[in-house]
């Protein structure tokens, strides 16, 4: 027997938007701190994702993340362009940003560092992401 769709709840769907809310890291100290809201909660989210590497823990979907382990040992020319698809992919899945941009990079002895925008419903601001060469 093949199920069958009833076409009511079909009708009049909306998705809902759930509040910007989460628990407050405090990173140099490893402590939870409160909670953040809106731009501080994305920033957070931000941070997560520019630090975990996508596919590599179970407890996350593969939409989360970024992929940025294999460009250990490649060149600065590879490196570069590559990071900034990578960052801009990754975060792109965050439904609360609009757009990422304006990436300006530093190459350093061990790393490439990058600068860059992101808008977001909330807002404009900049973020960085360190990558190991």
């Amino acid at each position: 027997m093949i199920p069958m769709i009833n076409e009511q709840f079909l009708q009049n769907f909306t998705e809902a938007e759930f509040a910007s809310k989460d628990y407050g890291l405090d990173i140099s100290n490893s402590r939870i701190n409160g909670t953040v809201n809106d731009l501080e909660a994305l920033k957070q989210a931000i941070y997560i994702i520019l630090n975990t590497e996508r596919y590599e823990h179970i407890i996350y979907s593969w939409n989360h993340g970024v992929e940025l382990n294999d460009l250990i040992g490649q060149p600065y020319s590879y490196v570069i362009p590559e990071t900034e698809r990578r960052v801009t992919e990754a975060l792109m899945q965050d439904d609360r940003i609009t757009g990422v941009g304006n990436f300006v990079f530093e190459k350093r002895k061990d790393t490439v560092h990058g600068i860059f925008k992101v808008s977001s419903i909330f807002g404009t601001f900049e973020s960085e992401v360190d990558v190991n060469v």
